[in-house]
């Protein structure tokens, strides 16, 4: 074990907050803060400060298992991955590659995320492979696409935010999903801008809002239309910026003035005076932002609904200028990364594009394979899994809990209890791994060294900071060794700086262009990372002054320019004609309103003190302590109509499952909505309940709106 502090990175959500491990005498590590990074300054959550919980040998799993009589059973290493190369060998000669699936996670480093698509695609074949990224920031990104021809969740750094005048902030509760990041919006205020927060609930972050408005659920489309209705109608329209740096405004301009402010109104419940001061907030300061988050994206319009927002940055001239902008709150730790570099359905490294011949050249001539043997797209996340037992027989499954963090659990559960073979690679016995016929042990953060993309698209350099119990390997010797037993004996390298160096290579010359990023220079600037993209000098790989077309220096309060390319789209975007592109949307209704059996609506989220699935916070006592269990709540008027009191078990039902948890009574929630977390398995699991309707384009199920109706659990009184 090193004997001095190790400079790393948290390992939950995407702010990748720094921290240090320093060694305890007894064995193990403990945080200690680093106030030198520019994102938290040393500030940390309770997950942050107890993330070494999870390392303890007592929590985390030390030994392969696999399935024996019905259990799972210590094994040997080399016996489990013969197990898996076999069934997969097996499956693949009887049913074909694509009878094959593979299921990453948006908290797999940028390393084994490159691997696991590579192995899927070189090894296996299979074009069968998605990830849990998916159900978090996908319709922002395809957005951000149609809008700029880029994604990165910001598009300039978080400490912009203080400087801007004011931030809408939609469907985000980040005093809640992250909490060191509360003090850029604190500090905006004290700089005399102002905080508007769009959520039905009146969460923590609202509390510290200048202005909070409360849509019904699945309503943010309309809301976001009816803003632009008033901006046009009030004169408020930058229109320089609109004829030089815009196209298809006309046709956006069309679709906004047919949501009135009244009509507006009755659909979102939002007052029209509410909406005019929204306007007057947003569009009175010289700088402004738009920040998405889970709450208009999990819908199964998310892609129109975030493209909305985009239009409202468009139209009053805050895209693409400085301290101005939108952005997407990107949440799991590399969301960002991982769906960079290939483990979703469509996408090769660099976020090339599969169905592109000129992408799928380049990527195979640096795996040294033939075009043509790469396949096409597969399926997205929640079609993967649906197809589980059925066209896909045996699955790898890496860093991700479907079975409490998927749409429509039950289903999926079933799902995956009729595959003919499931692997799991997981650091906990998670309620996927225990259905699972073999599961391996890998390591964790602190154990292993690599790099992650946070949401403002800077590459992070996570150093090992001890070893790892006997027992335990990483994923990437997994990859490596299932690679081996199927007849890929090169090409799965072991060591993380190897496949970066590889990954790199992969990336040249696409949108996500690591190429200019090393190691080395992650290393330097006391570990504040580089931005991509950070294309390579020709005159030095290791450059990270890089130079784009898409951007120009700013000031970013330190008098010197940050390193990569921190602020996106202040000369040009990223389209063939680098305008940014309107894209016309009108309001539409929820895949699923409330009805006469099913009168309320639902909406989902995360509480302080779990993180997504639960499958390591729920381990940790601390946390436990802070959020044991499951929760409804719900409004004293709704609470009244059932008779239900503080604590009261209720039971939630929809036309896909029930959940039962204990009533949390409040009136900062909208009397129509319910609310639960999602981190929980059981008769709690809130996502038994969910809608997986599909977004068409993003592929986004619908997580944060269905009917469902409320009443009092058997055996209450």
């Amino acid at each position: 074990m090193p004997t001095a502090s190790t400079p790393t990175h948290c390992p939950y959500c995407a702010l990748q907050c720094g921290m240090a491990l320093s060694p305890l005498p007894a064995g193990g590590v403990e945080v200690v803060e680093r106030p030198d990074f520019p994102v938290n300054r040393g500030a940390l959550c309770g997950k942050g400060r107890t993330a070494p919980a999870v390392l303890s040998s007592g929590v985390r799993l030390t030994t392969p298992l696999v399935r024996s009589g019905g259990s799972l059973v210590p094994a040997g290493w080399e016996e489990a991955l013969d197990r898996i190369a076999g069934e997969f060998a097996r499956v693949r000669a009887a049913h074909g590659a694509d009878a094959l699936g593979v299921f990453g996670g948006g908290g797999l480093t940028n390393e084994k995320a490159y691997a696991l698509g590579k192995f899927a695609r070189v090894v296996l074949g299979t074009s069968q492979i998605d990830y849990n990224g998916r159900f978090c920031m996908s319709s922002a990104a395809a957005a951000g696409i149609k809008a700029f021809g880029l994604d990165r969740g910001l598009p300039f750094p978080m400490a912009d935010i203080p400087r801007t005048g004011c931030v809408i902030l939609v469907g985000s509760n980040p005093a809640e999903t992250m909490p060191p990041a509360l003090r850029f919006f604190d500090e905006l205020r004290e700089n005399g801008g102002t905080l508007i927060v769009v959520d039905p609930r009146r969460t923590r972050t609202a509390e510290h809002a200048d202005l909070h408005l409360a849509p019904r659920p699945g309503t943010d489309l309309a809301l976001a239309l009816g803003l632009l209705h008033l901006i046009v109608a009030e004169g408020r329209v930058d229109e320089e910026y609109v004829r030089e740096r815009t196209t298809g405004w006309e046709d956006a301009r069309a679709a906004a003035m047919a949501h009135w402010p009244e009509y507006v109104e009755r659909i979102t419940g939002v007052s029209v005076p509410q909406l005019r001061q929204a306007v007057r907030l947003f569009c009175e300061p010289g700088a402004a932002m738009v920040l998405t988050a889970r709450g208009p994206e999990q819908q199964s319009k998310g892609t129109d609904t975030v493209g909305a927002w985009i239009n409202l940055c468009l139209a009053t001239g805050r895209a693409g200028r400085p301290f101005s902008g939108y952005g997407c709150l990107t949440g799991q730790g590399n969301g960002q990364g991982g769906r960079e570099h290939g483990q979703k359905a469509d996408q090769l490294p660099g976020y090339r594009k599969l169905d592109d011949p000129a992408a799928r050249r380049h990527v195979a001539g640096v795996w040294g394979v033939d075009p043509d043997s790469l396949p096409g797209p597969g399926r997205s996340a929640y079609e993967l899994l649906d197809a589980l037992g059925s066209d896909v027989r045996s699955l790898l499954l890496m860093g991700s809990n479907p079975v409490v963090s998927a749409p429509r659990a039950a289903h999926v559960e079933k799902r995956i209890r009729s595959l003919d073979f499931l692997a799991v690679c997981d650091v906990v016995l998670s309620e996927t791994a225990a259905l699972a016929d073999v599961v391996l042990p890998v390591t964790q953060w602190a154990e292993e060294t690599g790099t992650t993309t946070s949401l403002e698209g800077r590459v992070l350099l996570r150093r090992r900071a001890l070893t790892a119990p006997d027992g335990v390997r990483s994923d990437l010797e997994v990859l490596h060794g299932l690679a081996a037993r199927l007849g890929v004996e090169k090409g799965f390298p072991t060591n993380p700086e190897e496949v970066f160096e590889e990954l790199r290579r992969a990336s040249a010359g696409g949108i996500a262009d690591y190429s200019g990023i090393s190691y080395r220079r992650l290393a330097e600037g006391a570990g504040e990372g580089v931005f991509w993209p950070c294309p390579a000098d020709p005159a030095d790989p290791e450059a990270t002054e890089a130079t784009s077309e898409l951007t120009e220096p700013v000031d970013g309060g330190a008098g010197r320019r940050e390193r990569g390319t921190p602020r996106l789209f202040l000369d040009r975007f990223a389209t063939e004609d680098g305008r940014a592109r309107f894209v016309p949307v009108s309001h539409r209704p929820a895949a699923e309103e409330p009805d006469e059996d099913y009168p309320v609506l639902l909406t989902t989220g995360r509480v302080v003190a779990q993180y997504q699935s639960g499958a390591q916070t729920r381990r940790v006592d601390e946390l436990n302590a802070a959020a044991p269990g499951p929760f409804v709540e719900l409004h004293p008027r709704l609470a009244a109509r059932l008779g239900a009191a503080e604590g009261d078990a209720l039971a939630v039902v929809s036309r896909r499952g029930r959940a039962v948890a204990p009533a949390r009574i409040t009136p900062g929630i909208r009397p129509d909505t319910v609310f639960m977390p999602f981190h929980w398995p059981g008769e709690g699991r809130a996502n038994s309940l969910t809608n997986p309707a599909l977004d068409p384009t993003s592929r986004m199920p619908e997580f944060k709106v269905c009917a469902v109706r409320v009443e009092k659990a058997a055996g209450t009184d």
